[in-house]
Protein backbone atom coordinates (compact mmCIF):
# COMPACT_ATOMS: atom_id res chain seq x y z
CA UNK A 1 0.00 0.00 0.00
CA UNK A 2 1.16 3.54 -0.73
CA UNK A 3 1.54 6.30 1.84
CA UNK A 4 -1.67 8.03 0.76
CA UNK A 5 -3.51 4.76 1.38
CA UNK A 6 -1.99 4.10 4.81
CA UNK A 7 -2.26 7.54 6.43
CA UNK A 8 -6.09 7.77 6.36
CA UNK A 9 -6.33 4.37 8.08
CA UNK A 10 -4.00 5.60 10.82
CA UNK A 11 -6.00 8.81 11.22
CA UNK A 12 -9.22 6.77 11.46
CA UNK A 13 -7.72 4.60 14.21
CA UNK A 14 -6.57 7.64 16.22
CA UNK A 15 -9.94 9.32 15.80
CA UNK A 16 -11.81 6.17 16.87
CA UNK A 17 -9.84 6.13 20.13
CA UNK A 18 -10.38 9.89 20.53
CA UNK A 19 -14.14 9.62 19.96
CA UNK A 20 -14.40 6.76 22.45
CA UNK A 21 -12.52 8.80 25.09
CA UNK A 22 -14.75 11.86 24.61
CA UNK A 23 -18.03 9.94 24.73
CA UNK A 24 -16.78 7.98 27.76
CA UNK A 25 -16.18 11.27 29.54
CA UNK A 26 -19.58 12.52 28.39
CA UNK A 27 -21.22 9.41 29.85
CA UNK A 28 -19.48 10.09 33.16
CA UNK A 29 -19.90 13.86 33.43
CA UNK A 30 -22.42 14.92 30.80
CA UNK A 31 -21.97 18.42 29.43
CA UNK A 32 -23.19 19.73 26.07
CA UNK A 33 -19.64 20.68 25.09
CA UNK A 34 -18.51 17.04 25.36
CA UNK A 35 -21.48 15.85 23.29
CA UNK A 36 -20.73 18.37 20.55
CA UNK A 37 -17.02 17.55 20.60
CA UNK A 38 -17.95 13.90 20.24
CA UNK A 39 -20.17 14.69 17.26
CA UNK A 40 -17.48 16.83 15.63
CA UNK A 41 -14.82 14.18 16.18
CA UNK A 42 -17.12 11.52 14.78
CA UNK A 43 -17.44 13.63 11.65
CA UNK A 44 -13.64 13.95 11.53
CA UNK A 45 -13.35 10.18 11.86
CA UNK A 46 -15.94 9.57 9.13
CA UNK A 47 -13.96 11.88 6.86
CA UNK A 48 -10.77 9.94 7.57
CA UNK A 49 -12.53 6.62 6.95
CA UNK A 50 -13.91 7.96 3.66
CA UNK A 51 -10.39 8.96 2.62
CA UNK A 52 -9.17 5.47 3.42
CA UNK A 53 -12.00 3.92 1.40
CA UNK A 54 -11.50 6.26 -1.57
CA UNK A 55 -7.80 5.40 -1.60
CA UNK A 56 -8.71 1.93 -2.86
CA UNK A 57 -12.06 2.31 -4.63
CA UNK A 58 -14.86 4.63 -5.71
CA UNK A 59 -18.25 5.11 -4.12
CA UNK A 60 -20.28 8.29 -4.67
CA UNK A 61 -21.88 8.15 -1.21
CA UNK A 62 -18.50 7.74 0.47
CA UNK A 63 -17.24 10.72 -1.51
CA UNK A 64 -20.19 12.82 -0.42
CA UNK A 65 -19.55 11.80 3.20
CA UNK A 66 -15.87 12.68 2.81
CA UNK A 67 -16.58 16.18 1.58
CA UNK A 68 -19.50 16.94 3.89
CA UNK A 69 -18.07 15.59 7.15
CA UNK A 70 -14.35 15.79 6.46
CA UNK A 71 -14.03 19.02 4.50
CA UNK A 72 -17.05 21.07 5.55
CA UNK A 73 -18.65 20.41 8.91
CA UNK A 74 -16.37 18.85 11.53
CA UNK A 75 -14.40 21.96 12.52
CA UNK A 76 -17.57 23.97 13.10
CA UNK A 77 -19.10 21.30 15.35
CA UNK A 78 -15.88 21.00 17.34
CA UNK A 79 -15.81 24.76 17.72
CA UNK A 80 -19.44 24.80 18.82
CA UNK A 81 -18.49 22.46 21.66
CA UNK A 82 -15.92 25.02 22.79
CA UNK A 83 -18.59 27.73 22.61
CA UNK A 84 -20.71 25.78 25.10
CA UNK A 85 -17.67 25.34 27.33
CA UNK A 86 -16.71 29.02 27.48
CA UNK A 87 -19.78 31.15 26.73
CA UNK A 88 -21.75 31.79 29.90
CA UNK A 89 -24.86 33.14 28.19
CA UNK A 90 -26.61 29.96 27.18
CA UNK A 91 -29.05 31.76 24.90
CA UNK A 92 -26.11 32.84 22.72
CA UNK A 93 -24.71 29.30 22.56
CA UNK A 94 -28.18 27.90 21.79
CA UNK A 95 -28.72 30.44 19.00
CA UNK A 96 -25.35 29.64 17.40
CA UNK A 97 -26.10 25.92 17.62
CA UNK A 98 -29.47 26.42 15.92
CA UNK A 99 -27.77 28.30 13.08
CA UNK A 100 -25.13 25.57 12.82
CA UNK A 101 -27.75 22.80 12.66
CA UNK A 102 -29.71 24.61 9.94
CA UNK A 103 -26.53 25.38 8.03
CA UNK A 104 -25.38 21.77 8.29
CA UNK A 105 -28.73 20.48 7.00
CA UNK A 106 -28.56 22.94 4.11
CA UNK A 107 -24.99 21.90 3.29
CA UNK A 108 -26.08 18.26 3.42
CA UNK A 109 -28.88 18.97 0.94
CA UNK A 110 -26.47 20.77 -1.38
CA UNK A 111 -23.99 17.91 -1.18
CA UNK A 112 -26.67 15.31 -1.98
CA UNK A 113 -27.78 17.28 -5.04
CA UNK A 114 -24.27 17.97 -6.37
CA UNK A 115 -23.55 16.02 -9.58
CA UNK A 116 -20.34 13.99 -9.52
CA UNK A 117 -18.09 12.96 -12.39
CA UNK A 118 -16.91 9.49 -11.39
CA UNK A 119 -14.84 9.16 -14.57
CA UNK A 120 -12.39 11.70 -13.13
CA UNK A 121 -11.61 9.44 -10.16
CA UNK A 122 -8.44 7.38 -9.90
CA UNK A 123 -7.17 5.44 -6.84
CA UNK A 124 -3.61 6.37 -7.79
CA UNK A 125 -4.01 9.89 -6.36
CA UNK A 126 -5.30 11.13 -2.98
CA UNK A 127 -8.93 12.21 -3.17
CA UNK A 128 -7.83 15.60 -1.86
CA UNK A 129 -5.89 16.14 -5.10
CA UNK A 130 -8.70 15.17 -7.46
CA UNK A 131 -11.96 16.25 -5.85
CA UNK A 132 -12.03 19.43 -7.95
CA UNK A 133 -12.29 17.34 -11.09
CA UNK A 134 -15.04 15.19 -9.58
CA UNK A 135 -17.19 18.08 -8.35
CA UNK A 136 -18.34 21.05 -10.45
CA UNK A 137 -16.07 24.04 -9.90
CA UNK A 138 -19.04 26.20 -8.87
CA UNK A 139 -20.92 23.63 -6.82
CA UNK A 140 -22.93 25.59 -4.19
CA UNK A 141 -21.78 23.30 -1.37
CA UNK A 142 -18.18 24.37 -2.00
CA UNK A 143 -19.20 27.98 -1.35
CA UNK A 144 -20.50 27.09 2.12
CA UNK A 145 -17.32 25.31 3.26
CA UNK A 146 -15.26 28.42 4.15
CA UNK A 147 -18.00 29.67 6.49
CA UNK A 148 -18.00 26.44 8.49
CA UNK A 149 -14.21 26.24 8.56
CA UNK A 150 -13.65 29.86 9.59
CA UNK A 151 -16.25 29.56 12.36
CA UNK A 152 -14.64 26.34 13.56
CA UNK A 153 -11.13 27.78 13.40
CA UNK A 154 -12.05 30.88 15.39
CA UNK A 155 -14.05 29.08 18.07
CA UNK A 156 -11.87 25.98 18.47
CA UNK A 157 -8.42 27.57 18.24
CA UNK A 158 -9.47 30.80 19.91
CA UNK A 159 -11.26 28.92 22.69
CA UNK A 160 -8.33 26.60 23.33
CA UNK A 161 -5.83 29.47 23.47
CA UNK A 162 -8.14 31.51 25.70
CA UNK A 163 -8.52 28.56 28.08
CA UNK A 164 -4.75 28.10 28.11
CA UNK A 165 -4.30 31.79 28.91
CA UNK A 166 -6.78 31.71 31.79
CA UNK A 167 -5.12 28.64 33.31
CA UNK A 168 -1.66 30.13 32.83
CA UNK A 169 -2.71 33.39 34.47
CA UNK A 170 -4.07 31.52 37.47
CA UNK A 171 -0.87 29.46 37.59
CA UNK A 172 -2.87 26.27 38.09
CA UNK A 173 -2.98 22.96 36.25
CA UNK A 174 0.06 23.44 33.96
CA UNK A 175 -0.73 20.19 32.14
CA UNK A 176 -4.06 21.67 31.10
CA UNK A 177 -2.28 24.73 29.71
CA UNK A 178 -0.14 22.45 27.56
CA UNK A 179 -3.18 20.37 26.63
CA UNK A 180 -5.09 23.38 25.33
CA UNK A 181 -2.07 24.56 23.38
CA UNK A 182 -1.80 21.13 21.74
CA UNK A 183 -5.49 21.24 20.82
CA UNK A 184 -5.03 24.67 19.25
CA UNK A 185 -1.91 23.49 17.40
CA UNK A 186 -3.75 20.46 16.04
CA UNK A 187 -6.66 22.56 14.83
CA UNK A 188 -4.29 25.05 13.18
CA UNK A 189 -2.41 22.21 11.52
CA UNK A 190 -5.47 20.66 9.91
CA UNK A 191 -6.65 24.14 8.86
CA UNK A 192 -3.28 24.78 7.20
CA UNK A 193 -3.42 21.41 5.44
CA UNK A 194 -6.95 22.14 4.21
CA UNK A 195 -5.84 25.55 2.92
CA UNK A 196 -2.96 23.95 1.04
CA UNK A 197 -5.43 21.48 -0.46
CA UNK A 198 -7.55 24.33 -1.82
CA UNK A 199 -4.38 25.86 -3.28
CA UNK A 200 -3.60 22.64 -5.12
CA UNK A 201 -1.20 20.99 -2.65
CA UNK A 202 -3.52 18.21 -1.51
CA UNK A 203 -0.69 15.75 -0.91
CA UNK A 204 -0.15 17.26 2.55
CA UNK A 205 -3.73 16.82 3.77
CA UNK A 206 -3.50 13.23 5.02
CA UNK A 207 -0.29 13.79 6.96
CA UNK A 208 -1.70 17.01 8.38
CA UNK A 209 -4.86 15.23 9.50
CA UNK A 210 -2.93 12.44 11.20
CA UNK A 211 -0.67 14.87 13.07
CA UNK A 212 -3.65 17.08 13.96
CA UNK A 213 -5.66 14.14 15.30
CA UNK A 214 -2.68 12.99 17.37
CA UNK A 215 -2.00 16.45 18.79
CA UNK A 216 -5.64 17.12 19.68
CA UNK A 217 -6.04 13.69 21.27
CA UNK A 218 -2.91 14.20 23.35
CA UNK A 219 -4.13 17.67 24.27
CA UNK A 220 -7.52 16.36 25.34
CA UNK A 221 -5.91 13.70 27.53
CA UNK A 222 -3.68 16.29 29.19
CA UNK A 223 -6.47 18.84 29.60
CA UNK A 224 -8.77 16.30 31.26
CA UNK A 225 -6.13 14.60 33.37
CA UNK A 226 -6.77 14.77 37.10
CA UNK A 227 -3.92 16.69 38.76
CA UNK A 228 -1.65 14.56 40.94
CA UNK A 229 -1.69 17.18 43.71
CA UNK A 230 -5.47 17.06 43.87
CA UNK A 231 -5.41 13.27 44.09
CA UNK A 232 -2.79 13.38 46.85
CA UNK A 233 -4.84 15.86 48.87
CA UNK A 234 -7.90 13.69 48.51
CA UNK A 235 -5.95 10.68 49.75
CA UNK A 236 -4.55 12.65 52.67
CA UNK A 237 -8.01 13.83 53.66
CA UNK A 238 -9.36 10.31 54.04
Amino acid sequence: MSVHQILPFLSTAVMAAFVAAVFRRYAERRGTHLLLWGIGLTMFGLGSFAEAYLAVGWNPWIFRAWYLFGAALNAAWLGQGTVYLLVRRREVAHALLAVLILGSLFAGYLMLTTPLDSSAYTPARPISEQYRAIMPSRAPVRLTTPFFNVYGLITLVGGALYSAYLLWRRQTFPQRVVGNILIAAGALLVAAASTLTRLGAGQYLYLGELLAATLMFAGFLLATQRPAVSTALQEAGR
